[in-house]
């Protein structure tokens, strides 16, 4: 694997002892990228749109509208849709591949308004907050009803990393308010500011007969970002916090227990990861959920021009 040019330096400076605990996470660095080119239906305009996946280098046009295999290709997955509703084919980016300054490629992910006219008089739009994640995503999406159904939260994982580290830059808007676009219709929300965000949960994982997931979580990291910093932070930590961290300073509300997420189970559905407590320091995970997004309001609802730039995702044991 080439170096990028920025990171010779920083590695030449770092001891062999302290440099073994860094290890880069697979397709983290984000010099390859696989290219979709997509033709939408008619119905909406059949333009051809062009979708990225963070994976092995590919570039091919879905002819047969073939759905992405992520689980066989990459431990990340992304905002960027193909979708399949009733026959209409769409497709929409929101994370993209971009050059950076002294060498290399970095993640970009916007949050953005997609929109179509069906037979050139209904209008559709939906709010997109640009976000990738290790999993993946059941393709094609079908409908924006439940916009969490088609979505594999985390991937297997039995180590307890410190940290987790990246380089970052970001563009926040300071607007008190968001807007809810989820297809039909238009809401602002007040008194709400969308954040960028970085989290990572460690979860001990298993399944019920019924093929219910349920999960203790095991380490916790959580970092929002509520400002312009329009300079690379290079080695950025994102440290770890094992057991239950609710009667610590650390601890913030948005880090409780059981979020909107979803996993596959063994009966292929998917079904929401139900957290049943807070686990014990000392035990070993099943699963980590590493979540980089532009925005914190979930599907749909956040902040029109909000950017977030990732590069060089690393863990450091």
């Amino acid at each position: 694997m080439q170096l990028k040019l920025h990171t010779l330096p920083l590695l030449l400076l770092v001891s062999s002892a302290v440099s073994a605990q860094i290890e880069p996470i697979r397709y983290g660095d984000f010099e390859s990228w696989g290219t979709r080119h997509i033709k939408e239906s008619g119905l909406i305009g059949g333009a051809e749109k062009t979708i990225y996946v963070i994976g092995p280098k590919c570039n091919y046009t879905t002819e047969e509208l073939a759905p992405y295999d992520y689980k066989a290709n990459t431990q990340w997955t992304s905002s960027n849709v193909y979708a399949n509703v009733i026959g209409i084919v769409k497709a929409s980016c929101s994370v993209t591949p971009e050059k950076r300054d002294g060498g290399g490629t970095c993640c970009r992910m916007d949050t953005k308004l997609d929109g179509v006219k069906v037979l050139g008089m209904v209008s559709v739009h939906v709010l997109i907050s640009g976000s990738i994640f290790t999993g993946q995503t059941i393709e094609p999406i079908k409908g924006s009803k439940d916009p969490y159904c088609n979505l594999d939260f985390g991937i297997p994982f039995t180590r307890k990393p410190k940290a987790l580290v990246l380089d970052y830059k970001c563009k926040i808007s300071q607007r008190n308010s968001v807007e809810k676009w989820p297809g039909v219709g238009h809401k602002c929300i007040k008194n709400i500011q969308d954040k960028a965000e970085f989290w990572i949960y460690l979860q001990k994982r298993w399944e019920d007969a019924d093929g219910n997931i349920h999960a203790l979580r095991i380490g916790t990291a959580r970092e929002q970002l509520d400002h312009d910093v329009p300079d690379w932070q290079n080695g950025h930590r994102v440290e770890i916090h094992y057991g239950d961290i609710t009667k610590t300073p650390y601890y913030k509300d948005f880090m409780a227990l059981n979020g909107p997420y979803r996993a596959l189970n063994s009966k292929g559905e998917v079904t929401p990861i139900i957290e049943e407590g807070w686990g014990d320091a000392n035990d070993t995970p099943t699963h980590v959920i590493v979540m980089l997004t532009a925005g914190n309001q979930g599907a749909f609802i956040g902040t029109l021009g909000n950017t977030l730039w990732i590069d060089n995702v690393k863990w450091d044991f």
